[in-house]
């Protein structure tokens, strides 16, 4: 399949239903997204912009750079380089470097109006992804195969070479005549991903193939897509959340709920209200689901998320200590706090705004009419100057700051299906 009509074939297909507009590309040096980025430009039915992050992590990144630039100037393909320079040599080294290049690329996008960046994972990652997890234990979410498209906020990630094999695209360059780079590090037996790679003929003489492994992943993806819609309707039978940020859980319909979906149900309601990047450890997880199930269980917190059993309901607040106060920098008309609060009105520089706590609470006398738990109105958002309390916006009519949750108590909901 290296000739380009038949992958032209295979790929445009996840471009169809695109809004009009550029489309982004990353390009690492790399043969896969070379690759992509000359078969996008074979296309050539949307305007293309492509960007290539340096991650600071080895001095042939920069010539690596350079030489794309160069063949996209041939091209006469605009071209941005984004530099990472915050690795602090703590924790995993390609998961951080994965992070800080999906961040800058859609600060990127936004920066040049891009809607859609493609991306060039190709049938290989999948299946060495595939492999990856399965060692790790994973369950059916971890197994599911890399999606062809990915929403994040207003940005689409685009993985249109999913279905193509890495030596696919080798070939279609070499006939072209196009030279590319390898990193490094993909000889690197340190690297899981490598070790599994290494090991892939072994594999496949035992029946393992890419193809094998493939197919299992759409099966799993499959899988995990009848779970999100099970999820989301339990979500909707048992979970109330409101616009002040809280979910409140029915105990003895939750309860009686599978085990699956209730852990499910219960790393979405952390995750929105507390905004963690990852789900919880699954021992941490279910040691909550089954103390929720306990008429007289106490209160805990996980992941900045506190659980108040109130007796056939427990609710779920967030936790005054883990909210970060914010400094107004300068006079604004919004400020986005604790991650989901989005606040307009009179913000002037110097304004802090923190969770209300008890002192401020204590300051809005008339608190029990909205009708709230006093825990959850303590994690509101109040703006503070000079000391003083001059807006509590969810909870009493002062001031002239507003506030409402992004996306609103839907989002829950919602993320339930689409994360």
């Amino acid at each position: 399949m290296s000739d380009v009509s038949d992958l032209l074939a295979v790929i445009t297909p996840e471009f169809d239903s695109l809004p009009p507009g550029p489309l982004g590309i990353a390009v690492s040096g790399g043969g896969d997204s070379l690759a992509l980025l000359h078969l996008l430009h074979k296309w050539g039915k949307r305007p293309l912009f492509a960007v290539t992050v340096d991650h600071g992590l080895r001095p042939a990144a920069v010539s690596e750079a350079a030489e794309v630039a160069a063949l996209c100037d041939t091209l006469g393909i605009p071209h941005s380089v984004l530099r990472w320079r915050d690795w602090d040599g703590q924790g995993n080294l390609q998961d951080a470097a994965r992070r800080a290049r999906q961040k800058l690329i859609a600060a990127w996008a936004e920066r040049q109006g891009i809607a859609a960046v493609a991306l060039g994972h190709t049938a290989d990652d999948q299946a060495e992804t595939f492999l990856m997890r399965l060692a790790r234990g994973s369950g059916v979410d971890g197994l599911a195969a890399m999606s062809n498209t990915r929403q994040q906020g207003a940005l689409t990630w685009l993985r249109p070479l999913l279905r193509v094999e890495r030596a696919t695209l080798r070939d279609y360059l070499q006939a072209i005549g196009q030279s590319w780079a390898d990193d490094p590090s993909n000889d690197d037996a340190q690297f899981t991903r490598i070790r599994m790679r290494n090991a892939a003929p072994q594999l496949a003489a035992l029946g393992l193939d890419k193809d094998v492994l493939t197919a299992t992943a759409a099966q799993m993806r499959r899988a995990r897509v009848a779970l999100d819609y099970a999820t989301r309707q339990l979500a909707e039978n048992v979970a109330l959340a409101s616009a002040i940020g809280m979910i409140t859980l029915s105990r003895y319909a939750y309860a009686a709920a599978p085990e699956e979906l209730r852990l499910r149900l219960l790393a979405g309601a952390l995750g929105w209200i507390g905004g963690a990047e990852y789900r919880p450890r699954l021992d941490s997880l279910s040691a909550l689901d089954a103390q929720i199930a306990k008429p007289d269980a106490a209160g805990r917190c996980l992941q900045g998320v506190q659980i108040i059993p109130e007796g056939e309901t427990v609710l779920l607040v967030r936790e005054i200590a883990a909210c970060d106060s914010v400094t107004v920098a300068h006079d604004a008309d919004t400020a986005l706090w604790d991650g989901r609060w989005r606040m307009s009105g009179d913000l002037r520089a110097g304004d802090e705004i923190a969770p209300l706590g008890a002192a401020g609470l204590a300051k809005c006398s008339d608190w029990r009419e909205t009708g709230w738990p006093r825990a959850a109105l303590m994690a509101t958002p109040g703006q503070w100057r000079e000391g003083r309390l001059i807006a509590a916006p969810m909870v009493v009519n002062l001031g002239n700051l507003r506030c409402s949750l992004e996306g609103g108590a839907k989002a829950f909901y919602e993320a339930l299906i689409t994360r």
